[in-house]
């Protein structure tokens, strides 16, 4: 399938702001492809091969989109999609089906999914959609942030110090995005894991710290992200 080729081989420059998504898939191949390449994108993506998997990791964690199949073991894509409106939770469903016809599409959209792709699919469109969607999940901010000298655009995946570009690679990039979008606030290192990291990272891992250090190194002299003991980081 184009969707599971394109997953796997793309190799784009990540655009646009972090972005946590579920994938729901019962086609497992095309499930963990998809997931692949949208982390190649730089978002943070968890994966569930059943309706019923999927309600529970939406009970336990706040997602921005949802990539849900329609046709669903366990419990159907629609009534997963129907629990989603009930709750008026601020995630967005991609709802994802083989059956392209525009009465199934109306009647998707009706279940109160945001958007409808039918299969099969351009792993490009995916993203793009998947990416709007992620950005009307959340308030909207200024297009780019600037911060202590930092200037961050996030569509254009830029970083400027001074108006010097840095080089980052997409997980420091991710952590800069989120304590610059804190406005100065302090970041926990769970917050940090939850935003930049899917449920799968080890949540007693120090690879937040290790993180943070590069992100240090990398934006050079005098630091500006600061360390606060037993709270987290701000800039």
């Amino acid at each position: 399938m184009e969707a599971c080729e394109r997953a796997r081989t793309g190799c784009a420059v990540p655009k646009g702001p972090v972005v946590r998504v579920l994938v729901v898939e019962d086609e497992q191949l095309l499930a963990d492809a998809v997931a692949t390449g949208l982390r190649r994108e730089a978002m943070a993506v968890d994966v569930v091969y059943d309706g019923q998997a999927a309600l529970d990791r939406i009970a336990l964690n706040e997602y921005d989109v949802v990539v849900l199949d329609r046709d669903l073991p366990l419990v159907h894509g629609d009534d997963v999609c129907r629990k989603l409106v009930e709750e008026a939770l601020p995630t967005r469903v991609l709802m994802l089906t083989a059956a392209g016809d525009i009465s199934d599409r109306v009647e998707g959209l009706e279940l109160g999914a945001d958007d409808y792709l039918p299969k099969p699919f351009a792993f490009s469109e995916l993203v793009a959609r998947v990416r709007a969607l992620g950005r009307r999940a959340t308030t909207p901010l200024p297009p780019v942030l600037e911060r202590a000298g930092i200037s961050l655009d996030p569509g254009r995946r830029e970083v400027l110090r001074d108006g010097q570009p840095i080089s980052l690679a997409p997980k420091e990039f991710a952590v800069l995005e989120v304590l610059m979008r804190a406005g100065g606030a302090v970041v926990s290192a769970e917050q940090l894991l939850e935003k930049a990291w899917d449920e799968h990272t080890d949540p007693f891992t120090n690879v937040v710290r290790v993180t943070v250090m590069t992100l240090r190194r990398k934006l050079g002299e005098p630091p500006v992200i600061i360390t606060v003991p037993g709270s987290g980081y701000r800039i």
